[in-house]
């Protein structure tokens, strides 16, 4: 199937599945992940209606950006903090924010370029050693800090990487305990918090992501096809 045939296809997914939860699909974002794509395969997916992409590596995002056509980028991968400034001027949002520290030193490079950022919270719901991200117990004292430090970044929400399960079914409890995170600090009220997306789900899970809430859903795989890690991506 084609680029474009496979958009539709993911979005025919996330209609039934945004319906299960009480939604409509354009209620739920879906952001095309490049990771080691081709821009001509990104700009074909953008033709194609996708809005937005979010990128692992911020070299990846450094050597595309001048060669793709306009779309909202977002930095889902680990983010150093010695890399912030490559990018900072070029994401829309960055979706990684797992400790104060970075939090700071993207609050500092925004404050240079004389804009405010938008992150999301990366939590690690399941605990897993391989993954990044807080976690459930930390993330309230997290908010509260980066609302204490950082006037210019904007906190949008929260994000998670659930494991991979054969049965996606066997992630949801990991969605819907970030779920209950999500409506928890929604609540609060502050002129840098607005939250706006729950970051949930993947091509092996997204469905069951959307039915636990999530409205934003990260796919590469379906889209794109299996990455070649043999090839370096220009």
């Amino acid at each position: 199937m084609s680029i474009g045939g496979n958009i539709e296809y993911i979005n025919g997914l996330k209609e039934k599945a945004a319906v299960k939860s009480g939604r409509k699909g354009e209620d739920v974002l879906l952001v095309a992940v490049t990771k080691l794509h081709s821009t001509d395969e990104i700009n074909e997916a953008i033709k194609c209606g996708i809005t937005d992409i979010g990128e692992n590596k911020v070299q990846e995002i450094m050597d595309k950006y001048d060669r793709v056509d306009p779309v909202r980028w977002h930095l889902i991968g680990h983010l150093q903090t010695n890399k912030v400034k490559y990018i900072i001027d070029k994401v829309s949002m960055i979706h990684s924010v797992d400790s104060l520290k970075l939090a700071q030193e993207i609050d500092k490079r925004a404050a240079q370029h004389n804009l405010t950022m938008d992150i999301l919270i990366q939590v690690n719901s399941a605990m897993e050693e391989s993954k990044f991200g807080i976690t459930t117990e930390e993330t309230g004292q997290m908010i509260r800090d980066i609302l204490d430090t950082c006037p210019n970044v904007r906190i949008r929400g929260l994000m998670c990487i659930a494991p991979f399960e054969e049965n996606p079914e066997d992630a949801r409890p990991y969605f819907a305990e970030v779920k209950k995170l999500y409506d928890e600090f929604s609540k609060l009220e502050h002129p840098s918090l607005d939250f706006k997306y729950l970051s949930m789900g993947m091509s092996n899970d997204f469905e069951v992501a959307i039915e636990e809430g999530s409205n934003l859903i990260r796919v590469g795989t379906m889209i794109f096809g299996a990455r070649d890690y043999s090839k370096k991506m220009g």
